[in-house]
């Protein structure tokens, strides 16, 4: 594969699946800075990736599994580097729109930021509408896996939002 052609198939990727990638990046970094550095940091591990797309799965299938696995990365080396004691602004995990924003969404990634990584990224994929078999695809893990931790995520917010 040429270099014009990975430059072509990475800026149609780039250009196609953004929102994907964003929405990664809001779940896992929570100011502007840090959203910056994490998708230029998952931008750079696709480009280096794209030879190695397979075409075994589709396309976001694939872009979720490099991006979560990099903003994984990304956050346990931050960790090291930075104490996450800041408080998150809510506002910055809801997608901007022209409508007022609802506090049961504001609510609802408060709680997603809560949780650990893997559930963060089951249940991103799970709001995203992944079968469970792209799920563990994705994650490695099992499909009655997935449906353990699903259902484990739902009763764990369920609580939350009866105690809210």
């Amino acid at each position: 594969m040429t270099e014009n052609e990975i430059n072509h198939i990475f800026q149609t990727w780039l250009k196609q699946h953004k929102a994907l990638l964003f929405k990664i990046v809001r779940s896992y970094a929570f100011n502007e800075e840090d959203r910056d550095d994490l998708f230029q940091e998952i931008a750079i591990q696709v480009w280096k990736s794209v030879t190695s797309f397979k075409q075994q799965s589709a396309v976001t299938t694939w872009l979720y599994r490099v991006a979560l696995n990099t903003a994984i990365k990304w956050t346990t080396k931050e960790r090291k580097h930075q104490d996450r004691h800041e408080s998150i602004d809510v506002s910055q995990h809801i997608i901007e729109s022209h409508q007022p924003p609802d506090d049961r969404l504001a609510w609802l990634y408060e709680e997603i930021a809560k949780l650990n990584e893997g559930d963060r990224s089951l249940t991103l994929l799970l709001l995203d509408g992944f079968s469970y078999k792209e799920m563990s695809k994705i994650l490695g893990i099992s499909e009655s896996n997935v449906g353990v931790k699903i259902n484990r995520i739902k009763k764990h917010l369920t609580t939350k939002s009866e105690k809210s």
